[in-house]
C-alpha cells in the first residue's frame, strides 16, 4: 500500500503535469454521466527524458523501447471533465493491471487512471480497460513515428497532419498536441462513447503553438522488452 501511494504521487507529478484541465469540483460527478472520451497517447521517450534518473527503475523507462503509450482514456464533459466519481474507488484487480502493461507500462499509472478517470466511465474495471484497449486500436499511429532512432524536430501541426492522414475521419478539431517547453508530450484524440472520432473544439484550441518541438528517439530497438510478469 505504501509503495502504491508513493508511486501514485510520483506518477501524478510527472504524468499529470500534462493531464486534462478544467475538472469539475470533486463530489459533483456521477459515474457514466459524461459526453465523450479523450484518448491520451504519451510519447514515452519524452516522459522518460523529463523524468530523468527517477524514471530509470520503472518498467517504461528502463529500456526505453516504447514509443506512443496510453496515458489514459478520460471521460469528458463538453466543458471540463469528471474525476474520482467513486471514493473509495472499487478495487482494481491486479490481473487487470498486469493485462494492460503492454499499452500502459506503468503499474502506478494504471491504478491512478482507474481511480480518477475509470470510475467516471460507469463501467466495471474489466469493461473500462477493455474500452481503453479498443480505443487504442481505433487510433493508428503514423508509421513515421514508429521507429525513431534519432531526435526528430517537428512542428506540432505536422504531427497533427500525420495523425489525420493515418486516420480516416480524424480532423484538427478532434485532437490536440501537448508539449512542454521543448518536447512533444502527448497526442490527445476525442472519441464518442462508441469510439468514433468526434470534434472537441475546446480541447483543440489548447493545442501546442510552438514553432518546433522535439521527439526524443526510441532507444534500444522497436520491440518492447518482455514484461516482467511473462519472464
Amino acid at each position: 500500500m505504501v509503495l502504491r501511494v508513493v508511486g501514485i504521487a510520483l506518477m501524478g507529478a510527472l504524468w499529470l503535469l500534462a493531464g486534462p484541465a478544467s475538472a469539475q469540483d470533486p463530489g459533483d460527478d456521477q459515474p457514466g454521466q459524461f459526453d465523450f472520451y479523450v484518448l491520451s497517447l504519451s510519447w514515452s521517450p519524452s516522459f522518460c527524458d523529463a523524468a530523468g534518473d527517477r524514471a530509470q527503475r520503472q518498467l517504461q523507462c528502463a529500456n526505453r523501447r516504447y514509443s506512443f503509450v496510453v496515458h489514459g482514456l478520460w471521460p469528458q464533459y463538453e466543458r471540463g471533465f469528471p474525476r474520482s466519481c467513486q471514493v473509495p474507488a472499487p478495487r482494481l484487480p491486479r490481473s487487470i493491471m498486469t493485462s494492460m502493461l503492454d499499452l500502459m507500462p506503468a503499474p502506478q499509472l494504471i491504478y491512478h487512471e482507474w481511480d480518477e478517470h475509470g470510475t467516471c466511465s460507469g463501467l466495471a474495471p474489466a469493461a473500462y480497460f477493455d474500452t481503453v484497449r479498443k480505443a487504442r486500436t481505433v487510433v493508428k499511429v503514423p508509421p513515421e513515428y514508429s521507429d525513431l532512432t534519432s531526435t526528430l524536430t517537428v512542428n506540432p501541426g505536422e504531427v497533427s497532419a500525420a495523425f489525420i492522414a493515418a486516420n480516416a475521419g480524424l480532423t484538427a478539431d478532434s485532437m490536440m498536441i501537448e508539449c512542454d517547453n521543448r518536447r512533444l508530450r502527448e497526442v490527445r484524440i476525442c472519441l464518442t462513447k462508441d469510439l468514433a472520432f468526434r470534434q472537441c473544439p475546446d480541447l483543440a484550441r489548447k493545442t501546442c503553438r510552438r514553432d518546433t518541438v522535439t521527439m526524443p528517439p526510441v532507444r534500444g530497438g522497436t520491440t518492447p522488452p518482455t514484461p516482467f510478469w511473462q519472464r
